[in-house]
This record gives structure tokens, sequence and C-alpha cells, in this order.
């Protein structure tokens, strides 16, 4: 189907004279400046994420909240997926790989981690990302509506999971 949409687009713009090669270069170049604009703001990100994890900050957080989400069924080995998901993508890709590793795919936890990662969003990262391109420094609602959205998301998959393989 892409190569389809993409001839489709190359004979559409070549009927209607655009010079197609000459202006998917000039959107690599744009593209190459977003890149450069947005790189401080990734590496802020996973600077302090990798810091949080190093210092014992996820694992105090998950002690402190762990008797929290154990009362809506969210085993206390899921909780660092939930709460580097929001931060990071391959932090919370590396959470869920050790999950498999340690406790299987087709445990509680796998699915219930596997769900988290289909089931929410690398908010932090996507603002990170889209507002850095653009140079937006006042994210007023976005971060809250964004959060609301991750913990949404991680209630309804600790709920379908419980119900599905509970």
């Amino acid at each position: 189907m892409l190569p389809a949409v993409v001839a489709t687009l190359v004979v559409y713009g070549w009927v209607r004279g655009v010079r197609v090669y000459d202006s998917l270069v000039e959107g690599a170049k744009q593209g190459f400046q977003v890149a450069l604009r947005i790189i401080p703001y990734l590496v802020a990100i996973l600077v302090l994420v990798g810091m949080f994890r190093a210092s014992g900050g996820l694992g105090l957080l998950v002690s402190v909240v762990s008797p929290i989400t154990s009362l809506i069924g969210m085993p206390a080995e899921a909780l660092p997926m939930a709460i580097l998901r929001p931060l990071t993508g391959s932090g919370a890709f590396g959470v869920a790989a050790e999950a498999m590793k340690t406790y299987g795919p087709d445990s509680l936890i796998g699915y219930m981690v596997s769900t988290f990662q289909g089931s929410t969003e690398t908010t932090f990262y996507v603002l990170a990302v889209y507002f850095g391109a653009i140079g937006i420094k006042e994210t007023r609602h976005t971060v809250p509506a964004c959060l609301l959205a991750d913990v949404a998301g991680i209630t309804a998959a600790v709920f379908i999971v419980n119900l599905m393989f509970g």
C-alpha cells in the first residue's frame, strides 16, 4: 500500500508540473534543520531518565507507590513500566524486555507491560520533539492532558489485563 501511495503522489506532482525530486531534497534539508533544533531537548530527557534510574529514584518511587497500585490490581513489577513509559520509549522498552525475560511473555506481568507499551505514549519525548521543533516553551494544558491520557491508558490496561488474564 505504501509504495502505491508514494507512486501516486509522485505522479500527481509530476502531472501538476512540480519538480518532485527538488521538493523532496528541500524537505529533507528542512527536516535536518528540525532535527538539529530538537537534539538538545532529546539529550536532556535521556540524561534525566538515566539519572533517575541510576540514582535509585525509580526504585524508591516504586516502593512508595506499590501499596496503592496493588489495590487496583497492578503488580509492583509492572510499575516501573508505567512510570517510565511517559518519559522514554527506549527506557520503557528495556523495562518491558527485562520483565519478559524475568517473568515470561505469557505471565500476567508480561501481558500487563506489553499492554502498557501499546496503550500509552512517550509523552515527554513527544512534547520535546514537537514543541522543540517549533519553539514552543509554554506547554500550558498540554502536559496535564497528556499525563491524564497516560493514566487512563494505564488504568484501562490494568483493568483489561486483569479481566482477560487475571
